[in-house]
């Protein structure tokens, strides 16, 4: 019986896969067999090793600003058509700088303006490769972000896209999913991460009182790249350890 979640002879692409979550689903789709390239704005994978502590073992690395939307436009003729597109790039900007032009208009770039931009500059290959899309938003997509309104709004919009581009290219053979992580320790959670006070307060929210982990996303992520998930199009799976419940 052929194993479902067995990706060898796959490719796979990682936007933002040099570093956090989109590390850890790079590394669980190579752990099963898939040729998998990864993205980051540093010159070269080693830079992150040490400033970032990631494993890039057994990755392809291209360097790419999201927000460098001619790079973007370029990118697929790097590589072969994927089988599967992850998009896991993101910031944030803490300090209520996302109450400011700036800030507001940097996060949207990023996590909402790129995710459009690398799904349009992949469509053709993935409907070539009859692929699937994955699109990285977050819990915050659906609760208040207090002092981040650019990076709730922004994986709002991300959430919302999925379902549109799940309608919109089912006709073209490609599937639309996302994932909404909760608390997951990666740079853009320090904040509260690596303040014990604040991260007690936190797991108090969360019933399995457990932040989860780029693996916990792997996971998901595999399922919905998978032939177990081949009726699902168009939702954005919450893993999040039930801290939406309530």
């Amino acid at each position: 019986m052929t194993n479902p979640l067995d990706f060898t002879d796959k490719r796979v692409l990682v936007i933002g896969g040099s570093s956090g979550i989109g590390n850890g689903i790079a590394q669980g789709f190579r752990a099963r067999g898939a040729e998998v390239h990864v993205t980051g704005t540093r010159p070269d994978s080693g830079d992150y090793l040490e400033a970032e502590d990631s494993d890039m073992t057994g990755l392809t690395y291209h360097r790419l600003n999201v927000m460098d939307r001619s790079a973007v436009e370029s990118l697929p003729d790097a590589m072969l058509e994927p089988h599967v597109l992850i998009q896991s790039q993101g910031i944030v900007r803490y300090g209520r700088e996302e109450f400011a032009r700036p800030g507001w208009d940097d996060v949207i770039d990023v996590n909402l303006n790129s995710v459009m931009d690398v799904a349009r500059a992949f469509h053709a290959g993935l409907a070539d490769t009859g692929g699937t899309m994955i699109v990285v938003s977050s819990v915050a997509a659906f609760k208040s972000v207090i002092g981040n309104p650019a990076y709730g709004a922004s994986k709002a919009g991300a959430a919302s896209l999925v379902k549109t581009l799940g309608e919109a290219w089912a006709r073209d053979g490609i599937r639309v999913n996302g994932i909404a992580p909760g608390l997951v320790p990666t740079k853009l959670t320090a904040v509260t991460t690596q303040h014990p006070e604040r991260l007690e307060a936190s797991l108090r929210s969360i019933p399995l009182r457990r932040m989860g982990t780029p693996e916990d996303m792997a996971g998901a992520a595999l399922f919905l790249a998978s032939p177990l998930s081949s009726y699902m199009t168009g939702q954005t799976l919450v893993v999040d350890g039930g801290l939406t419940l309530s």
